[in-house]
């Protein structure tokens, strides 16, 4: 595995972002918007599966957000990757690094939980799911632990 970090901290895209003034912070920034979009979008989402938001079509408020949603995470996702590869070898040694990624995956299995419950609740009221409001109350939970724990490995 060491092999693998070191080959990709040697990339030549990842001394291009190490070593330049503007390209490391741009891609940090589309880090940021991507999860911003992200979180953004999947916190009204969750929030209308949980019964906050009534008086809001679920299925529409889902054709509308999850796009964004998904948009959002393969932002997060391409920027986070070249952010990694700029100090492979000690991200992944960073506990908090290994936890975020434990987290992610998480949080993308609620996602499919979500998305399985919110089928069967199709023809009833989202809310009225209790798995489905407790999987959308983790949903939250789960992808806000895993921006403070991205937030914090840039810190430790």
């Amino acid at each position: 595995m060491a092999d693998v970090l070191a080959a990709l901290e040697a990339l030549p895209l990842a001394a291009a972002l190490r070593a330049s003034v503007w390209l490391y912070p741009l891609v940090n920034a589309a880090h940021i918007v991507g999860v911003a979009l992200l979180f953004g979008a999947i916190v009204p989402l969750d929030l209308r599966f949980m019964g906050v938001l009534v008086g809001i079509d679920a299925s529409a408020l889902s054709r509308l957000l999850v796009p964004v949603s998904v948009f959002g995470f393969i932002v997060a996702l391409g920027a986070g990757s070249l952010l990694f590869i700029t100090d492979a070898p000690d991200y992944f040694a960073s506990s908090l690094f290994r936890v975020k990624m434990l987290v992610l995956l998480l949080a993308l299995a609620n996602v499919v939980i979500v998305s399985r419950l919110r089928a069967r609740a199709v023809l009833a009221e989202p809310s009225s799911s209790t798995l489905l409001r407790l999987a959308a109350t983790a949903s939250i939970g789960l992808w806000l632990t895993v921006i403070v724990l991205g937030r914090l490995v840039g810190y430790f």
